[in-house]
């Protein structure tokens, strides 16, 4: 049956395909959908892990027991997995083993913009790269094959085009193999001399595997004039196949670690010149380099951002065709927070009482932006809480009573935990604010470990962060309710003044969690409004001033009243 299927959600459909039963993942765009569109099938277990490390750890334990498995997560998440991946490439699998990355050129959700692809060359791990819906869904199920046949786990590479755009896929009926037996293997032991002979194993089994990407149908040669060469992969190639048409020959690579050598030269002695078209770091061009062929590739194109259509044409010299576009000048438009996002409130404090504050990874990060201007900087996923103890070590009395971290709470039990363990522990006095709002916000309302529900709603073992941090060490734990700036206000005064560490939680859901009742908005007395805009410090959407005169979007606003502990003259009512 053929349907219109978002990339990732055609993976989803491979693993269903496949026979995968076990699928662990963290949301994280642009790979989040993967993990959820899994969780529709019955006959797949799915879950959301505290972190990627742990997801990897969860699908290999599930491939050691015998059954298809996978995890899923965004580039920067494989920086947390990488750890167990690189052993597990030694140790190998028992049924096949995937695993989903999605990275993210342009940036469009990320605090970076990486190659994951160098992940598979450093792990030795093979890579598979599809270029749109269907073949998401096919490689997903190769991945599988070639994960049993070599015995590895197969790193599947999306990216947010991929991901996010959706083509026809036609879908086929699970297969679900026979569950293979565990049978103990003390040399899967790594140490001393089982992890030296597991690194022999791996190295013949890259040479395996280049011989297998000489031949296999995931890299295909598509020949037109002999004139231009393209070399390319996943999106890329529709990037080529739009720009040139049939014009070009292209050698479209669907695994792309390891490459393969005689396909590639054998394709680059056909053509007269050789482009390589990919997004990102040159790992396709350093190869052919390293084979001896001569092919241009970053001394035309970019190596940051996004590619298009369009930049390929002008890239490779050739017309751009015109676009219509407005003549007014549109105002940029910066993302902001939700009108009554319980976050607003702790940064408007912080930004009053002039705080460093150590941010890190969620919805909140958008605290850095004005006017609230409240964050100083962020890391990765709870660097806030081991970066605040290092920068309180070096600013010592200076900055403990100044500085503070912020981490939501889905990021705490990420890697947060080990933070403010190193805090407790090595005694700083720092101040760190869990930002609970009882969700995953900013990846679309996944549920955690601190909601009390898992992946599919169902009631959970729900984390209780007071005790938790009280265990950890933390004599000083103390909730708050964000919308009362006053009692906001007193606790950060009262916590940073304290020789000893303590966490403040900052507890109020999510605005957006569905089924939330909100109050009536709020209305403006604009007798009593003079045009101060005092209001206006906290950033909200639904706030606007016009005429000199605050203007209240109904339709925005949820009756929070933060504004109204703002404004002096009584203007803003319930």
């Amino acid at each position: 049956m053929k349907e219109l299927m978002l990339g990732n959600k055609a993976v989803a459909r491979g693993m269903y395909e496949a026979g995968c039963k076990v699928v662990s993942g963290y949301p994280g765009t642009p790979s989040t959908e993967i993990t959820e569109e899994a969780a529709v099938y019955d006959e797949i277990y799915c879950e959301w892990a505290p972190n990627e490390k742990v997801a990897l750890e969860v699908a290999h334990g599930a491939s050691l027991g015998g059954v298809r498995s996978a995890c899923a997560m965004k580039h920067v998440g494989l920086n947390v997995a990488a750890d167990p991946l690189f052993t597990i490439s030694y140790q190998g699998v028992n049924s096949g083993l995937v695993i989903c990355v999605a990275d993210d050129p342009g940036m469009h959700s990320s605090q970076n913009e990486q190659d994951s692809r160098h992940y598979a060359q450093a792990a030795k791990i093979p890579m598979l790269e599809p270029s749109d819906s269907e073949e998401a869904r096919l490689f997903t199920k190769r991945a599988f094959e070639l994960s049993e046949r070599f015995n590895t786990p197969v790193l599947l590479k999306m990216c947010t085009r991929v991901s996010h755009s959706q083509s026809i896929v036609e879908t086929e009926q699970r297969v679900e193999p026979e569950q293979i037996p565990y049978v103990k293997d003390p040399a899967k032991v790594m140490m001393t001399v089982n992890s030296r002979n597991a690194h022999v194993r791996v190295e013949q089994r890259t040479r395996a595997l280049v011989a297998y990407g000489e031949t296999c149908d995931l890299n295909r040669v598509e020949m037109g004039d002999m004139a231009l060469g393209i070399i390319t992969s996943s999106t890329c190639y529709q990037y080529a196949k739009e720009v040139f048409g049939e014009n070009a020959s292209v050698l479209k690579l669907g695994m792309v670690y390891p490459l393969p050598e005689k396909l590639i030269r054998d394709f680059a002695a056909k053509v007269d010149r050789v482009v390589v078209l990919e997004e990102l770091d040159p790992v396709i061009e350093n190869h052919c380099k390293q084979l001896g062929i001569a092919v241009s590739g970053k001394d035309i194109f970019p190596v940051c951002g996004e590619f298009s259509q369009n930049l390929v044409r002008s890239c490779m010299g050739s017309d751009v065709p015109k676009s219509v576009h407005i003549d007014d000048m549109i105002p940029g438009r910066p993302p902001v927070m939700c009108a009554g996002c319980p976050h607003r409130g702790i940064f408007y404090v912080l930004h009053k009482k002039d705080c460093m504050v150590y941010g890190d990874i969620g919805c909140y990060t958008l605290g850095a932006l004005a006017p609230l201007n409240a964050m100083d900087l962020n890391v990765c996923m709870g660097a806030s809480c081991s970066g605040l103890h290092g920068f309180n070590k070096a600013m010592g009395a200076e900055g403990e009573k100044k500085s503070v971290g912020v981490i939501g709470d889905s990021t705490f039990i990420h890697s947060g935990i080990t933070g403010i363990t190193d805090i407790a522990y090595n005694g700083s006095n720092s101040t760190v604010i869990i930002l609970d709002n009882s969700i995953t916000g900013m990846t679309g309302h996944q549920q955690n470990p601190t909601t009390g529900k898992n992946l599919r709603g169902e009631p959970a073992g729900k984390v209780d962060l007071e005790a938790l941090c009280r265990a950890l060490g933390f004599e000083r734990v103390r909730v708050v309710d964000p919308y009362d700036l006053r009692q906001v206000e007193t606790a950060l005064e009262e916590e940073l003044a304290v020789e000893e560490p303590s966490i403040i939680i900052s507890r109020r859901p999510c605005v957006m969690i569905k089924g939330t009742v909100h109050n009536a908005p709020l209305q403006v007395e604009e007798d009593k409004c003079v045009g101060c805009k005092a209001c206006m410090k906290i950033g909200c959407p639904a706030i606007s001033v016009k005429d000199k005169k605050v203007q209240i979007d109904t339709t925005l606003c949820i009756g929070c009243e933060v504004c109204t502990q703002m404004c002096k003259f009584g203007a803003l009512k319930v």
